[in-house]
């Protein structure tokens, strides 16, 4: 299996050069860009003393087979992106926030999901070595920098995982759009981990059954669910305003 990956657009680029720079191993740039970012993208280069290659888009084009990337593509060593959750849990120094995403295979999904996790200042984002999309080259894109500043975490065995953080006193909060509790009723205080499930299919059962608590989101429309991202940005949203509203 090939220890690299391709990722592209300028700000994805951008934060894993600042973010990461030792996974950078070359940046390919399309020679016409003359503006503003590209010329920020190659001071930044130099600075890293990463490899800088020009070259014409059509190459470019070539190598991702086609997808749009505004003209820069980087080879990145994925061996420099491995964390695990003993780490994270050994760092932390205030209340954590994680966001557990069980089987998402859309990579704009994902991609949204670390957005939204990057906004609220998620601690890391775990998901399941099956059943989910990874970190692909759309992820990257569709995630704008997010991949590179939120730790993603991928394990074997999601259950146990949840047990690991409930023994390191975070409680699991698991989102279900058929259950009583919802949303505005529920009190959010120190450490907490978000559970959502796959589109369409919700959490597994055992990921299900392993969470301290369930709730659902109130929907009073006629549509019956949410998009993963845009439940994800909902719960984040209500633990970052409770959290603020303790503050004062």
């Amino acid at each position: 299996m090939s220890n690299t990956r391709l990722i592209f657009g300028f700000h994805a680029i951008t934060s894993r050069l600042r973010q990461n720079p030792k996974s950078v191993k070359e940046i390919f740039l399309d020679s016409s860009r003359r503006d503003q970012r590209a010329r920020d993208l190659i001071k930044l280069t130099e600075t890293q003393k990463i490899q800088l290659i020009l070259c014409d888009g059509a190459r470019l084009s070539t190598m991702l087979g086609g997808t749009s990337h505004q003209g820069v593509v980087a080879n990145i060593d994925t061996t420099c992106n491995h964390i695990d959750i003993e780490e994270v849990l050994a760092n932390l120094t205030e209340p954590a926030l994680f966001l557990i995403l069980d089987g998402i295979q859309d990579p704009h999904n994902l991609g949204a999901c670390l957005r939204v996790a990057d906004a609220f200042g998620v601690t890391a984002v775990i998901s399941p070595k099956d059943r989910s999309v990874g970190l692909t080259a759309t992820v990257y894109k569709v995630a704008s920098g997010a991949a590179d500043s939120v730790p993603y975490i991928v394990v074997t065995n999601l259950a146990r995982t949840l047990r690991k953080l409930k023994e390191n006193g975070i409680w699991i909060i698991g989102t279900n759009s058929g259950v009583e509790n919802k949303l505005p009723s529920l009190k959010i205080d120190g450490s907490v981990a978000w559970v959502l499930g796959a589109e369409g299919r919700g959490m597994r059962r055992l990921t299900r059954e392993t969470c301290d608590q369930l709730i659902s989101i109130p929907m009073l429309g006629g549509v019956e669910s949410l998009n993963v991202s845009v439940s994800a940005g909902i719960c984040l949203f209500e633990t970052y305003r409770q959290r603020t509203n303790n503050e004062g």
